[in-house]
């Protein structure tokens, strides 16, 4: 075999080496060195101790002959040797099957030695040193195009992840939102930052309310400028698949992310359709899907959810809606000043409530129609903050839309106000940045009202004045007085019954649970037709989407309102009924109002808990404790069974201010009657009947109950059942009670026919 520069050994070279390995003294013998050459950095060389390598001639070797030892006579043991100085096949040698190769490919074992094939290479390995090979069935054109460098790919995302973590915690600790844009625009590796966002997203879920609130911000704030859209949605998508990782270490992973996912919507960084794309990417059995559906489900179909979802975890920055109304109003004036059309954009977007843009709108075009000269300037700034995408186009309709039902109230300070909307909506449609056909139909007539529009301001305002003394003072006979004399110089005193009702919850709805709990005490004690307490929450229900600019929980407020209102006899269930059949949609705000209120009356014991919803007892006593009711009732009957006076009894049943209650008197003053035959006690139940003190509906809870009760009463009394069918057609006949109410051998009462 030839010798090509000392890298290859021929045959006859080979076995003298191994002949000399195995039979050279290791005392005597020189220790062998192995040195690498670049040219092939696996084929092992020998060497002397001076550094010197072999000298190779055709068909000789110039390697040392050694004396081999006697036969017979013992091997000396070998000394420890390095591996590398080891020459002998022998096993565990590594260079046991050593071969020198003729390819020019780098012979290097693959992995780095770290493993065969389906291994995944070194327990320590940190960098990729793999290639993209289009032949690999693997192979993602991709893959190269994102990623031309595979090693520096690997380094570059290790890298970039350790300084996200540090950017994120440091925000988390300053709250500086211009300074961690900077810091990520300093990485300059815009291609990673959809880690960054799963990064802010996952450390802040396992954080408080605060940290989840500046994370949200934080993604507002870098949207477009710093992060790009394709980079947000990817962030999000990473998030939704890791979720059944992350619902290890965070439990309510569920809700939170649903959370974030609703508020990227609301803040308009997340399209509404990456819901759907994501449910028909992932397992119907991962917790992804169930985040997408308690997102789109529990908060994105919610009324008035922008608002809610906004406020979750305390709202941007704590900004009240007077705050933000007054930013608008002062970034609006300065605009009509300089016409910097750049700034005024800039500090729309600073504001950072998306979904109360049609404030903006609103607030600009009354501007406008106040000060003719500015209208131009105005509808340009509307013009540019629609055509970039900053006001959405269901922000401007809804906006002008609020014009249109304000535009009565305009016309009392500005004359032509319905003409000069109807300009600016035509000019704005031509434009083409409104849609003019999703607007209500704007008369050039104003509609006639029977009640004059000045009239109305002026028993607003001092409806206004005497709540707010009534909040002060809860002196209920003050205000039915002042009422008194107020309405019954109109002719169209319902309708300010109405206007009164609402101007009275709307107040109390802005305050804390004691005026919550007068307001009801109020309009229980100023007996209103209940028409005219009907339209009144009709009147709150349709401006209940104002009303939630400044009270987010608006909903739940006026449900239980009309709970209350229901539990204090002061409207019927058929009442209600008739509220609802005004909002007919499914999804409309009276719907969840009605369907609120229902909920909470169906509930057991629903009385008393509404009753004491906030406190209980109005503004001068705590509520009574059930217990205490009946016992002031048990000791109010006695008294009056001993020879009290009726009109006396009537008046204790009043004050104690439940009449959602009554039916326990009922109750207690048959199963008295029955036992002791007392025909005071009927005579009782008549004038509270006859008074409109005990309702119909409360006398049939009592009969009810009574028949529920008739087989302990017989322990006592035998002939207690046969009394009280008795008792029953008199109560039919006197119209106490419904011909349907019937009572079975069972011992219950039936209503219309239903076992109660």
């Amino acid at each position: 075999m030839e010798f090509n520069d000392g890298r290859f050994v021929s045959k006859e070279h080979r076995e003298l080496v191994r002949s000399a390995s195995e039979s050279a003294d290791p005392l005597s013998a020189s220790p062998l060195q192995i040195s690498t050459s670049p040219k092939s950095p696996m084929s092992p060389i020998l060497k002397s101790p001076k550094g010197q390598g072999s000298k190779h001639v055709s068909g000789k070797s110039s390697t040392p002959k050694m004396a081999s030892p006697k036969l017979g006579s013992p091997r000396s043991p070998r000394s420890p040797r390095s591996p590398r100085t080891s020459m002998s096949p022998s096993k565990g040698s590594p260079l046991k099957y050593d071969r020198h190769s003729h390819s020019p490919r780098d012979g290097r074992p693959k992995k780095g030695g770290s493993g065969g094939k389906g291994t995944w290479g070194g327990l320590f390995d940190t960098e990729d040193n793999r290639f993209l090979d289009p032949k690999d069935p693997n192979y993602d054109s991709n893959e190269e195009f994102e990623n031309p460098n595979a090693r520096k790919s690997t380094a570059d995302i290790i890298e970039y992840k350790k300084k996200a973590t540090v950017i994120v915690e440091e925000y988390f600790a300053t709250d500086d939102v211009v300074s961690t844009a900077n810091e990520l625009r300093e990485l300059g590796m815009p291609g990673y930052n959809y880690y960054f966002v799963k990064k802010l997203v996952s450390m802040a879920m396992d954080r408080h309310d605060k940290e989840k609130e500046m994370a949200a911000v934080l993604l507002s704030a870098l949207y477009a400028d710093v992060i790009d859209p394709p980079q947000v949605f990817r962030g999000f998508c990473k998030l939704v698949e890791s979720a059944d990782d992350l619902i290890v270490d965070i439990p309510d992973t569920v809700d939170v992310l649903a959370l974030f996912i609703a508020r990227a919507v609301v803040d308009d960084i997340l399209p509404p359709v990456f819901l759907k794309k994501q449910m028909v990417s992932l397992p119907e059995d991962s917790k992804g899907i169930e985040v997408l559906k308690r997102a789109e489900k529990g908060y994105l179909a919610a009324p008035l959810h922008a608002e809610i979802i906004e406020r979750r975890w305390g709202g941007s920055k704590n900004k009240t809606a007077e705050d933000v109304k007054a930013r608008i109003n002062n970034l609006l004036i300065e605009y009509v000043v300089s016409g910097d059309k750049k700034e005024a954009c800039r500090c729309i977007k600073d504001l950072q409530v998306p979904f109360y843009h049609h404030e903006i709108v609103k607030r600009a075009l009354t501007m406008a129609m106040e000060r003719r000269q500015a209208e131009g300037r105005l509808l340009d700034l509307l013009k540019e903050a629609a055509e970039e995408g900053m006001i959405n186009t269901s922000q401007v309709s809804k906006g002008f839309g609020r014009m249109i039902d304000t535009v009565d109230d305009l016309s009392l300070d500005i004359p032509n106000a319905r003409r000069i909307l109807q300009s600016l909506i035509s000019k704005a449609a031509s434009e083409g940045w409104l849609c003019a056909s999703s607007l209500k139909s704007l008369s050039m007539k104003p509609e006639m009202s029977s009640l004059e529009d000045s009239a109305a301001k002026i028993f607003k305002m001092k409806a206004q004045s005497i709540i707010q003394e009534y909040f002060l003072s809860g002196d209920v006979l003050e205000v039915s007085s002042c009422l008194e004399s107020e309405i019954s110089a109109s002719t169209s005193s319902d309708e300010l019954d109405a206007i009164f009702v609402k101007r009275l919850i709307t107040l109390a709805m802005d305050r804390k649970n004691r005026e919550k709990e007068m307001a009801s005490v109020l309009l229980s004690s100023l007996f209103f037709p209940a028409d005219d307490v009907v339209n009144g929450f009709v009147m709150l229900i349709e401006s209940a989407d104002d009303t939630a600019l400044d009270n987010p929980i608006v909903v739940e407020d006026l449900a239980m309102f009309l709970a209350r209102a229901v539990v204090d006899e002061v409207l019927t269930p058929q009442q209600l009924e008739e509220i609802g059949s005004q909002f007919l949609g499914q999804d409309s705000i009276g719907s969840k109002v009605l369907q609120m209120a229902k909920s909470l009356l169906k509930a057991r014991l629903s009385g008393e808990r509404i009753l004491r919803c906030w406190g209980g007892g109005g503004s001068s006593r705590s509520g009574w404790a059930v217990e205490d009711v009946k016992d002031k009732i048990g000791k109010l009957l006695e008294e009056y069974e001993s020879g009290g006076d009726v009109r006396e009894a009537c008046r204790c049943i009043k004050e104690l201010g439940m009449p959602f209650f009554h039916h326990e008197v009922v109750k207690k003053a048959l199963v008295n009657y029955i036992e002791k035959k007392n025909e005071r006690l009927w005579c009782l139940l008549k004038e509270c009947y006859g008074s409109g003190l005990i309702t119909m509906n409360q006398m049939t809870k009592g009969f009810g109950r009574v028949a529920e009760a008739l087989d302990d009463l017989a322990l006592d009394v035998p002939d207690a059942e046969k009394q009280y069918i008795c008792y029953v057609d008199r109560a039919k006949a006197a119209g106490w009670l419904d011909s349907s109410f019937s009572f079975t051998k069972q011992g219950h009462a039936k209503e219309n026919g239903a076992c109660r």
